[in-house]
């Protein structure tokens, strides 16, 4: 089952919210405690800037390939 593009658009950004929302919970020192590689919170705020840099130059690099070949 593949799900479309618009339903992961909104679906990866919920589930990387609801991660950071767990680990500020869970965490007892939480802007602190988020520099430690070992911690969950630290991957979390990380999924959070990871994810728009990644579209982004995903559908840079798409829209090279489509001027390319159109030109």
């Amino acid at each position: 089952m593949f799900l479309s593009l618009p339903t992961l658009t909104v679906l990866i950004p919920l589930v990387s919210l609801a991660g950071l929302l767990y680990s500020s919970s869970v965490e007892e020192n939480f802007p602190q405690g988020c520099t430690s590689t070992a911690s969950l919170c630290f991957y979390s705020l990380l999924l959070l800037i990871a994810i728009p840099v990644y579209v982004f130059f995903h559908l840079w690099t798409w829209m090279g390939i489509k001027l390319f070949r159109h030109n």
